[in-house]
């Protein structure tokens, strides 16, 4: 079981088991243990509304208990809290798999979509620094700027023949 805190400070108890993938599949028709082709873990790595959708549906029973609804819980969730909810979910989910073989194809899996992701926000930090999308802006406004003066004149100086 692992723990995280939301941004109200409150602090979850994540465990994935039989009955936690069970009710996963019910209310949001997930399949975690798809997880292992990698195709539902990019998903769920770049789609923050799904991973909070995901972990609620883990923590329902935790959630019902202390009177705390899918839309409170969402509202407490944002920026760091959603990183750590999704770590305890990462960890808890490569534990749940029994075969070692399975678990370590997970472990490369995440490996490989954590390279990705980091690959992903260097060339736009990148692409940021190096003020190639100020020029394309630049470039975009001046010939913005240069069609308008170009349109034909008003019908009323156009002679009519």
């Amino acid at each position: 079981m692992r723990t995280f805190k939301d941004n109200q400070g409150r602090e979850w108890n994540l465990a994935i088991n039989v009955d936690a993938v069970k009710r996963v599949r019910s209310l949001l028709d997930v399949n975690l243990l798809d997880v292992t082709d990698g195709k539902l873990l990019e998903r769920i790595a770049s789609d923050e509304v799904l991973m909070v959708d995901l972990v609620y549906a883990l923590l329902k029973p935790e959630a019902d208990s202390r009177d705390i609804s899918d839309e409170d819980f969402g509202r407490a969730m944002a920026g760091d809290a959603i990183d750590r909810a999704y770590e305890a979910f990462l960890e808890e989910l490569t534990d749940f798999f029994r075969n070692p073989a399975r678990r370590e194809l997970l472990k490369k899996a995440l490996k490989k979509l954590g390279d990705l992701e980091a690959k992903v926000l260097a060339v736009a930090q990148e692409r940021l620094e190096s003020g190639e999308l100020e020029a394309k802006l630049e470039e975009a406004l001046r010939t913005s700027g240069s069609s308008s003066g170009s349109s034909p004149g008003s019908s009323a100086s156009t002679p009519v023949p």
